[in-house]
C-alpha cells in the first residue's frame, strides 16, 4: 500500500503588486528587480483574509479536484510561518471553515521546506496505521504581513498564497517513490524573524528595533542553495532508483528566479523539465511547491505515470524532496 495524490488546488489573492509598483516605492526600476529575482508580480492578501482562509480556499479545490468530501479527511496538516496567531493550530480553523469534523488536524513550520516536511508526515502517518485513509496537507503564507517594504532586499522577493494536496491510500503502484528530509540547525539565523518568541518576546524594544519583520542573509541562502539542492536532487532520485534523466517533470520552491535558474543549469536539467510560477507570484513560502504543482496540474504539464520531483529549502535551514509517481488520470495518449 501506497499513497498518491488524488487532488490539487490552489488559491491566489485577487490584489496584484507588480514589481513596477513596488518599484517605485523602494525607488529602483522594475528591471532591476526582474534582473534579480526574474518576479514580474507578486499577490497580496486583502486586509480581512488570513492564513487560514486562503488555505481553504485551496483545500476546496483540491477536495474538488479528488472528488472527495470534507467529512471523509482524516487528517489534515497545513505547513506555514505565517499562522493565524501563534497558538492554536492555523489547521484547527482550516478544520472548522472545511467541516472536516472527522480530521486530526495540526501544523508543520519548517519555513519554506514545510509543504515537503507535511507531505512526507501525512504519508508517513497514513502508511503506518491502517485505520486513516485521506489527508488534506496544505501550504499557506502571507509573508505581506511580516515584511519590512523598505527593505528592497527581501521585499520584492514575496509573495501571499496558499496551495493543497487530498493524499489517499493507493494500491496502484503509483505516488509517492522515496524521500529524504533535512535540517543543519547551526544555521538557524540565516532567516527568521528575530522577535515575538519566547527568546525575545514582544516589547516596545523589539518593535523600535524591527524585529518582527522578516530577516534574511540573501547571499548566505544563495551559497546554501546552490550547495544542498543539487545533493538533495540526486540524493531522492537515487532513493526512488532512478536517473535525472527520467524525471518528468521538477517542482522547486520558487525561492528566487535566479537561484533557480543557476540550479538547473548546474544540475543539467532540460528547460522542460523545471515548472517555474515565481515570475507570476514571486515567493510564497511554503505554498509555493503546492501552487507551482498545481499550476502544472492544470496546464497540462503532467501526466498519468510520470516522475514528478517536489524540491524545497528553507529556514531552519532545512530541505526536502518528494519523487512520485503522478496518479493521473490524464495520460499523454489524451492528449491525441
Amino acid at each position: 500500500m501506497n499513497t498518491a495524490i488524488l487532488g490539487t488546488g490552489s488559491y491566489l489573492p485577487e490584489t496584484v503588486l507588480t514589481s513596477e509598483t513596488l518599484g517605485k516605492r523602494l525607488g529602483v526600476g522594475e528591471q532591476w528587480i526582474f534582473d534579480k529575482t526574474l518576479i514580474a508580480e507578486r499577490r497580496v492578501a486583502a486586509p480581512d483574509e488570513a492564513t487560514s482562509d486562503l488555505a481553504s480556499a485551496a483545500a476546496h479545490r483540491a477536495l474538488h479536484a479528488a472528488g472527495i468530501a470534507a467529512t471523509d479527511l482524516d487528517l489534515i496538516i497545513v505547513a506555514t510561518s505565517t499562522p493565524d496567531q501563534p497558538m492554536p493550530a492555523t489547521a484547527c480553523a482550516v478544520q472548522a471553515q472545511l467541516g472536516a469534523v472527522r480530521a486530526a488536524a495540526f501544523d508543520v513550520d519548517s519555513v519554506c521546506s514545510g509543504f515537503v516536511y507535511a507531505l512526507v508526515t501525512a504519508h508517513a502517518m497514513l502508511t503506518a496505521d491502517p485505520g486513516p485513509r485521506t489527508a488534506l496537507v496544505i501550504g499557506a503564507d502571507i509573508y505581506s504581513r511580516i515584511l519590512d517594504y523598505t527593505d528592497r532586499r527581501t521585499c520584492v522577493l514575496f509573495g501571499d498564497g496558499a496551495g493543497a494536496v487530498v493524499l489517499g491510500k493507493s494500491g496502484t503502484g503509483r505516488g509517492l517513490l522515496a524521500s529524504t528530509l533535512g535540517s543543519d540547525g547551526t544555521l538557524v539565523d540565516m532567516v527568521g524573524i528575530p522577535g515575538g518568541g519566547s527568546r525575545r518576546p514582544a516589547s516596545a524594544e523589539t518593535l523600535a528595533g524591527g524585529q518582527h519583520h522578516f530577516a534574511m542573509n540573501g547571499r548566505g541562502v544563495r551559497d546554501f542553495a546552490a550547495r544542498v539542492v543539487p545533493e538533495l536532487v540526486a540524493d531522492v532520485v537515487k532513493a526512488a532508483e532512478l536517473d535525472i534523466a527520467d524525471v518528468d517533470l521538477l517542482v522547486p520552491h520558487q525561492a528566487n528566479g535566479t537561484i533557480l535558474r543557476e540550479l538547473a543549469d548546474t544540475m543539467g536539467l532540460r528547460p522542460e523539465q523545471m515548472h517555474l510560477t515565481i515570475e507570476r507570484y514571486g515567493n510564497t513560502g511554503a505554498a509555493s511547491v503546492p501552487i507551482t504543482l498545481d499550476d502544472a496540474v492544470r496546464t497540462g504539464k503532467v501526466f498519468a505515470g510520470d516522475v514528478v520531483l517536489l524540491i524545497a529549502f528553507g529556514g531552519g535551514m532545512s530541505w526536502g524532496g518528494a519523487a512520485l509517481r503522478w496518479a493521473g488520470p490524464r495520460t499523454r495518449e489524451d492528449l491525441w
